[in-house]
């Protein structure tokens, strides 16, 4: 199970370092599998209809459709990296390596329940919850905050987990539902945007003024 929470990590820290939008998307869609593979891990996860049904529900959503809207997103908008980050792709890594010893640190002074999951879920939902907002603040394509927005809530669905007898599935079923129509609009925005400007660089929004 451990080895699922690492793999989970290090996609997250493979989009801080790719300029590459396709591979960005492909890395949130080995997130979104392995966030859903974490869920049948404990034991008689696989018997569990509750668990089976989540699982499933969340593959489909997280690594199937919100990935091909991601896709066709950049092909509608016709690029393929991110050429002007606000802080650069190396200074990103090394910010992402000091999210993550700060998550570890937190994570040591707040005590929670994890069972039946390794303590190790924690600073880990942390980090990808901190390196999904640096994504969102530090990245000028509207894309890329699009996928920063998606391994944000990635991050609260892995502290999620640890409560997942707690809630109905009806309520992490909404809180799914809720994401993809989310990506569904902005997919829709970053088309329009790049459709009307001719790109989907969200610095030069900033310039716009009222007519008069």
């Amino acid at each position: 199970m451990e080895w699922v929470l690492i793999g989970i990590m290090l996609t997250a820290f493979v989009t801080l370092g790719s300029g590459r939008l396709s591979n960005c998307i492909r890395a949130v869609a080995l997130q979104g599998a392995l966030l859903s593979l974490l869920v049948l891990l404990p034991s008689h996860s696989f018997s569990d209809s509750h668990h089976v049904f989540l699982a499933t529900i969340s593959f489909l959503i997280k690594t199937i459709a919100i990935p091909a809207l991601l896709a066709w997103s950049l092909k509608q908008a016709k690029i393929k990296q991110e050429v002007d980050p606000t802080i650069s792709l190396h200074l990103s890594l090394l910010w992402g390596g000091i999210l993550l010893v700060g998550a570890f640190s937190g994570a040591k002074v707040v005590s929670l329940p994890t069972a039946p999951f390794p303590f190790l879920i924690i600073p880990v939902a942390i980090t990808i919850m901190f390196v999904g907002f640096f994504l969102l603040v530090s990245r000028t394509k509207a894309l890329t905050q699009v996928i920063g927005f998606l391994i944000l809530e990635n991050g609260i669905f892995l502290f999620g987990i640890t409560l997942i007898g707690e809630f109905p599935l009806t309520v992490e079923m909404g809180v799914l539902l809720d994401l993809l129509v989310g990506v569904f609009v902005m997919g829709i925005m970053i088309y329009h945007i790049n459709k009307t400007f001719d790109h989907i660089d969200t610095k030069a929004l900033t310039l716009l003024k009222d007519s008069e």
